[in-house]
């Protein structure tokens, strides 16, 4: 038990460290972006710091199975100059025992990162999302995706006051996979200075390039009739002007990352009762539940390759052999997501098969090596 917890501790200094030495670095890299993206919007360089700051976290978790997988490296290469490794071994320890105390922190690293992790980094997500979109666009286009249908809402030219925009808020029943045709649809104009100033239903909407284009729709004038039912005008085709374009719609979604992870099923069941195709949160979710074997898995790969004596040499090669194995396990897991995201293959193979073999094949090393 005592050695057990010396290497559990060493390894989450290791990682503390690594962790620590990574954020400082991306966070020097990301603000000099930031400086450059926003060039012409005048912000200051604490606005700049702060979405920096909330960008950072994202930035991290995505990489934190190559964090864990160095931070392995780190441990054993230490402990193999210190010779430690050989009083372990002579004290009657195997190899695979010795990797208990390392695996049990990376898998304590994951569900952390699964349950504590994954909400701080939504949380940070969707800040840095509406800031961005705050000082860039000011806002006025977003979706919301319900139960009890699809939410829009964009600019509709400029008000009564000739210089602040109205608002189209748009609702509509059902949806296809990238809200470019909806159905069951309500337009309701606001003016800034009066208030709503019309509505239209419709029974389809289609976004054109710069227009929606209504069919089966009805027209209230409520701003500029005493009696809006009356006038209220039945047209076959109508068309509205917008400001919204496909990747504007998909980019309002916000990332399968921007959702905590408790909130994922009822999120995704909420696309699917709207009509859209929740692939890519199905995707992500499964993802997440297997990130604890995946930290599990870079803790193996980097031993089965570092835990040799450095009286053996090739300290160098061994170490370069541990990262590109590290690296073809984290690239191997990015093809799987995006085979996975495109339905190309199953989703539980996308999310699971990349830690399984991470797993699989460094313990099957290990085995060799130690019963030759």
């Amino acid at each position: 038990m005592t050695i057990a917890l010396y290497l559990a501790r060493r390894f989450a200094k290791s990682f503390l460290v690594v962790a620590g030495s990574f954020w400082g670095i991306l966070f020097l890299i990301d603000i000099v972006e930031e400086i450059r993206r926003f060039s012409d919007e005048g912000l200051t360089l604490v606005q700049l710091a702060v979405l920096s700051a909330l960008n950072i976290p994202s930035t991290v978790y995505n990489i934190l199975p190559l964090i864990v997988m160095l931070s392995a490296v780190a441990l054993f290469i230490a402990l193999a100059r210190s010779s430690e490794l050989v009083v372990i071994r002579s004290a009657g320890r195997s190899a695979l025992r010795m990797l208990a105390a390392p695996l049990g922190v990376a898998l304590i690293l994951g569900l952390l990162a699964l349950f504590v992790g994954n909400p701080l980094v939504s949380a940070t997500s969707k800040r840095y999302e509406s800031l961005v979109d705050h000082y860039t666009s000011g806002g006025n286009s977003t979706v919301s995706i319900g139960r009890e249908g699809v939410w829009m809402r964009q600019s509709a030219g400029l008000g009564s006051d000739g210089k602040s925009l109205a608002q189209a808020v748009i609702h509509a029943e059902t949806a296809n996979g990238d809200a470019t045709t909806l159905r069951n649809v309500t337009f309701l104009i606001f003016d800034p200075e009066r208030g709503p100033v019309r509505r239209i239903n419709a029974k389809k909407a289609v976004l054109e390039p710069g227009e929606w284009v209504l069919t089966d729709a009805k027209d209230w004038a409520l701003g500029a009739s005493t009696n809006p039912e009356r006038d209220a005008k039945e047209v076959a085709s109508l068309t509205l002007p917008s400001d919204l374009t496909v990747a504007r719609i998909r980019d309002s979604f916000g990332k399968p990352s921007s959702v905590p992870i408790w909130q994922l099923p009822g999120f995704i069941a909420s696309l699917e009762e709207a009509g859209f195709s929740a692939r890519r949160h199905i995707m992500w979710f499964q993802m997440e539940l297997a990130l604890p074997v995946l930290l599990v898995a870079m803790v193996m790969v980097a031993a089965s390759f570092t835990m040799d004596h450095a009286r053996f040499g090739g300290t160098g090669t061994k170490v370069l052999l541990a990262l590109a194995a590290g690296l073809g396990l984290f690239f191997l897991r990015n093809i799987a997501q995006v085979l996975g995201d495109n339905g190309q293959i199953p989703i539980l193979l996308a999310a699971w098969a990349p830690p399984v073999i991470g797993l699989m094949l460094p313990l099957a090393r290990l085995l060799h090596r130690e019963d030759g």
